[in-house]
């Protein structure tokens, strides 16, 4: 197969980046509705923390089951499945005044999510190639870009048509991106569920050690996205900022990262030893932890600037990194799922720690500490992920997979 394949062009790759600009507004919105969504459906700090958790938690479990999911729906269907049901999640909020039926919605966003990250890297690998690393980092600004606008917009939106309206608005660009997806892959290269079926492989990745460093990797990874998405705003409310600022810090910090991401997805090809910026990535998170902890009211742009450039950096590699260590797209992409499955679960936990320790003591430091350890802790496996590893690891895949014991 080339490794430029024609159908791979410009209306294939915007139909990718619409696609990810859909699959953290629904998540992103809630935390600047936080107010609205405590009064009115009356969520503590715990279930706020849940409307984040439960989305993520369902990625999670849909990236564990990538290689069923792709056998069951194939690619391109399966992926527009996922876009319907987000659009359908999104939708009900219209009717959820409720904690029961905004858990049910955010556990129909989670599952439609799951079904598009769990396809779309190997079906990135399959159409693109050698320049899939540079699509994986636009995907991943897309996912970015869309947490800004919905974190951003949530307030405004609140204030014109309520909260209801504005978490049930994001329906409508999903419905567009998935019409859209359907349009511009119709030629493209796509495991079909007969073609999976034949080609789908049974590989314990989870017996090399190497793959449950990545999956704690990504996992630490996605827990800071995850934890700044759902509680930097009330974080900033509760030191008394008016929320229209709070909102501000937030679509701050989401726009850093989305600017970082996407000067990663040009600058990418450069750095064919990715340690470097992953130390980098890591540093910069943890900085900015402390400074929320010490001084987060005497230069809070400038923490969230530094917090917006650490995950900008960290999200698209932990993906990125992950599918280095591997050719062949199906199976890229069933170790993608591993990883990503794994590490969702762990990034799951992130904001519902937070709330819990919230509610607890009413005070969100504590959690700011744990990230900042755990994100210089990732150092120690950031240094060892080297471009020579991913020999070793293919070695040691080929030796399970031919049932030969791993040496010590």
């Amino acid at each position: 197969m080339s490794q430029h394949p024609k159908p791979a062009g410009f209306l294939l790759l915007l139909a990718i980046l619409l696609l990810s600009l859909n699959l953290r507004p629904a998540i992103a919105a809630i935390g600047p509705l936080v107010q609205s969504i405590s009064q009115f459906a009356g969520v503590k700090s715990v279930g706020i923390s849940l409307l984040t958790s439960i989305p993520v938690l369902m990625m999670g479990l849909g990236a564990i089951y990538a290689g069923r999911i792709r056998q069951a729906l194939g690619e391109r269907g399966g992926i527009a499945i996922g876009g319907a049901v987000i659009t359908i999640a999104c939708l009900m909020r219209l009717w959820t005044d409720n904690s029961y039926g905004l858990f049910t919605s955010a556990a129909l966003v989670g599952l439609g999510i799951a079904v598009i990250q769990a396809l779309l890297p190997g079906f990135i690998k399959r159409n693109f190639g050698a320049r899939t690393s540079s699509v994986i980092a636009l995907y991943s600004t897309g996912i970015v870009v869309g947490a800004a606008i919905g974190s951003g917009t949530a307030s405004w939106l609140e204030d014109q048509f309520g909260w209801l309206s504005t978490l049930a608005s994001w329906s409508l660009p999903a419905v567009a991106a998935t019409v859209f997806w359907l349009l511009a892959s119709r030629h493209s290269q796509s495991e079909s569920r007969s073609r999976v079926h034949v080609t789908a492989r049974s590989v314990p990745f989870w017996r090399i050690g190497r793959c449950w460093s990545l999956l704690l990797f990504f996992g630490i990874g996605t827990g800071a996205f995850m934890l700044a998405m759902a509680w930097i705003s009330p974080f900033y409310i509760g030191l008394g900022l008016p929320k229209g600022t709070a909102g501000l810090l937030l679509s701050v910090l989401t726009i850093v990262e989305a600017l970082t991401a996407l000067w990663l997805s040009f600058v990418i090809g450069r750095f064919p030893d990715r340690r470097g910026l992953l130390a980098t990535s890591l540093l910069l998170v943890a900085a900015s932890y402390v400074m929320l902890i010490v001084a987060p009211l005497q230069a809070p742009y400038i923490a969230v600037s530094l917090l917006g450039v650490g995950i900008g950096l960290l999200f698209p590699l932990s993906i990125i990194v992950a599918m280095d260590h591997l050719k062949d797209p199906t199976l890229a992409g069933n170790f993608t799922g591993f990883v990503q499955g794994g590490g969702f679960i762990i990034a799951s936990l992130v904001p519902l720690t937070a709330g819990s320790l919230r509610d607890a003591f009413n005070d969100l430091s504590y959690i700011w500490w744990l990230m900042t350890i755990a994100s210089l802790g990732m150092l120690v496996l950031a240094i060892r992920f080297s471009p020579a590893s991913y020999q070793r690891f293919q070695q040691d895949l080929a030796e399970i997979q031919l049932g030969e014991p791993k040496p010590a």
